[in-house]
């Protein structure tokens, strides 16, 4: 998710379809050829063809996400099965990168641990990781394939149910996930003047809420209308706020640091912009998150 992640929808059909450790395994591709990097005038047409590219199996595209993966991001908690927001764009940059779907293997990866210093068991993570200059000192980011909006969401009828500003927000004794950007903009733009109550995982906060033992929690937006859909009776979307000023926060597909791939799922990812394809699979999976009122 957030976690952004950490860390879904079934508020429409449009939402039917999000949050998080294995030991890292040994790169058997050594000796594979790595992909040159994009725009270098010394390479070939062909350097982004899979025969070409430096991966975990050689044919085979491994990518990770967490488990359980959930709504809207992914559906049944079933990454291979192509529903859902994320599962839908990495099927989408495989097949730019000239895999078919039984061409990619997924593995389970632990939230955290996808943006952790360290070698990986994976090509690329998807799991609604934000792209941050921290986390990159350890990992690569592709290009953002989605633009983060952060919420709030409360129990009906409680006492920040009906804020209308941050400001209101600031006596809300507050549940977050661990290492996520929701997190981050807690303590930085809600500032709450009670610590926040911070969880392992994305669950254990939605469980505080439906227990009411806090009077919200921070979420990306589309989880959050998971979280009412489906998680937590009676409860709703106070509102939606940007964590991070002027500069749009975005999710961005996870590498090893230094992975020769970077440059080829860049590609891929500009590529299903320019074609207008992640704004499809956006409308298709999340088109409900824009309904959330802004919280200034």
């Amino acid at each position: 998710m957030i976690m952004a992640r950490p860390s879904l929808l079934l508020v429409t059909g449009a939402l039917a379809l999000a949050a998080v450790a294995c030991a890292p395994a040994d790169n058997t591709t050594s000796s594979t050829t790595a992909a040159s990097p994009a725009g270098s005038a010394s390479a070939p047409a062909t350097a982004c063809t899979k025969e070409q590219l430096k991966l975990i199996t050689p044919g085979t595209l491994t990518i990770g996400t967490d488990k359980p993966a959930y709504e809207p991001w992914f559906k049944d908690d079933d990454p291979a099965n192509g529903q859902g927001f994320e599962s839908a764009v990495a099927y989408a940059v495989a097949g730019e990168l000239g895999f078919d779907r039984s061409e990619v293997k997924w593995e389970t990866v632990k939230f955290d641990t996808a943006f952790a210093p360290g070698q990986k068991k994976f090509d690329f993570d998807i799991n609604q990781v934000s792209i941050s200059p921290e986390r990159a000192k350890a990992v690569d980011f592709s290009n953002g394939y989605y633009t983060v909006k952060q919420a709030v969401v409360a129990i009906k009828g409680g006492k920040f149910a009906e804020a209308k500003s941050l400001a209101e927000l600031k006596d809300a004794k507050i549940g977050v996930q661990v290492g996520t950007t929701s997190l981050e903009a807690v303590t930085s733009v809600i500032q709450p003047s009670a610590q926040p109550s911070v969880f392992n995982d994305q669950i254990d906060a939605v469980n505080a809420l439906k227990n009411k033992q806090v009077d919200a929690i921070v979420v990306d937006l589309p989880t959050a209308f998971y979280v009412t859909a489906a998680q937590v009776e009676n409860s709703a979307i106070v509102g939606q706020f940007s964590a991070t000023g002027s500069t749009p926060e975005e999710f961005g597909l996870v590498m090893e640091k230094g992975n020769t791939l970077k440059s080829c799922v860049d590609k891929a990812v500009d590529a299903l912009k320019s074609k207008g394809e992640l704004d499809k699979i956006e409308q298709e999976w999340l088109s409900a998150a824009a309904g959330a009122p802004e919280l200034q």
